[in-house]
């Protein structure tokens, strides 16, 4: 009878030799294979993509420094359950059997644990009372509360290569029974995979289950290619600053690609069409000064549009401001002038430019020598900043 278990888990690595890629943390003297070879482990972050062996990692650890492990999923995993889990760690009979060690509680997509729910693990990963990993695709500067994260490590998993996804969709045929593998159907299978060794594993089973034999055209009956983005998480931040600085860039190519990005990731199109009047007056500025006009046509049009025709608004819109000539002068002008505001506070204004609409005012000098049109080279400015200049003359 053949084994029913999911490809992924029957192919999951017990033993860091097996891991595919993340050389950089399991590699000799690395800092997880040293872990391994001292049978220890310390509270940390695994902060990476999807499928790239966060969760497989967590395990090996807890098996090689002879701890038990508890896996909850942040996403559906309460308090209560945490709490549990605590008390059970304090009672040697059920939880510390395994040489009476502390266990390690494996929390996927901590990310998504509220504040008040962090606060709760605080004390506990403190004293020693469990380990705690946690699993995120997130940045946990962003979503893990300072004194959490304070007392845990960061280690960061990268994406897996072509060849480790290459050599792991081989090794995955050959254990499904398939007798050739193909690079085309492979590099198809990745590609659908979007670098997720989990579901590139997950795609080639359901394929072999379903027709016996692993082709292109059967995976792309069976699967499709998703773009992995998260409108608001890191994809969303690191694809939209890529779109913003292509863009500064003046090249057009990258913007648009950037763009397809966000689009195809299903963010709002008002959004998009918001940085674009923001850029328009950042960075394009006095050199092309129309390009706040389109870009606030871009919006207008989008609002009044919707997907799918927005993209090609937003395409148009995109092209021009990458094409437009940069001059970033108002902008860096008024911030400099800001930041003499929040320096010096509210200096006093010069009388001739004060407003006099009592017989007082006037008496007390408001608007005397008030010239609309004086030398250009005369300063209007607080005499404590009279020799100051924010904009090139």
């Amino acid at each position: 009878m053949p084994n029913s278990s999911p490809l992924a888990h029957l192919l999951r690595p017990t033993t860091l030799d097996e891991v595919v890629g993340q050389a950089h943390l399991i590699g000799t003297g690395k800092p997880l294979r040293r872990l391994v070879e001292q049978e220890d482990v310390y509270s940390m972050i695994f902060w990476g993509p999807p499928g790239v062996g966060k969760t497989t990692l967590a395990r090996i650890l807890a098996k090689a420094s002879n701890r038990p492990f508890i896996e909850l999923s942040a996403v559906s995993a309460s308090k209560a359950d945490v709490r549990k889990v605590i008390e059970d760690s304090k009672a040697p009979q059920k939880m510390l059997t395994q040489s009476h060690r502390t266990p390690v509680l494996f929390l996927d997509e901590i990310h998504r644990f509220t504040k008040a729910q962090q606060d709760f693990l605080l004390p506990y990963v403190e004293d020693g009372t469990i380990i705690l990993i946690g699993a995120t695709t997130e940045n946990p500067s962003f979503e893990v509360i300072s004194p959490l994260l304070s007392r845990m490590r960061v280690y960061v998993l990268e994406e897996l290569s072509l060849e480790d996804l290459e050599n792991l969709a081989r090794k995955a045929l050959q254990s499904l029974g398939a007798k050739e593998t193909d690079t085309n159907v492979i590099h198809e299978a990745i590609r659908q995979a979007n670098g997720d060794a989990r579901q590139l594993l997950t795609l080639l089973d359901h394929a072999w289950q379903t027709y016996g034999e692993v082709t292109k055209q059967q995976l792309e009956s069976i699967g499709h290619h998703l773009t992995r983005y998260d409108k608001s998480g890191e994809q969303h931040y690191d694809t939209i600053s890529a779109f913003i600085k292509s863009m500064r860039a003046s090249n057009v190519d990258a913007a648009l690609y950037y763009l397809a990005r966000l689009v195809h990731g299903g963010e709002d199109p008002k959004f998009i069409a918001r940085r674009m009047v923001i850029f328009a007056s950042e960075d394009v500025g006095l050199a092309q000064p129309t390009a706040l006009v389109v870009a606030n046509a871009v919006f207008d049009a989008v609002h009044k549009t919707g997907y799918p025709e927005a993209q090609i608004n937003l395409a148009h819109g995109a092209a021009y401001l990458a094409k437009a000539k940069k001059d970033r002068t108002a902008y860096d002008a008024y911030f400099a002038a800001l930041r003499d505001v929040e320096k010096t506070g509210n200096l006093p204004i010069p009388k001739n430019l004060r407003n006099a609409p009592t017989k007082l005012m006037k008496e007390l000098g408001y608007g005397e020598g008030y010239e609309a049109y004086p030398d250009k080279n005369e300063s209007l400015l607080p005499d404590t900043l009279k020799n100051k200049t924010y904009f090139p003359k």
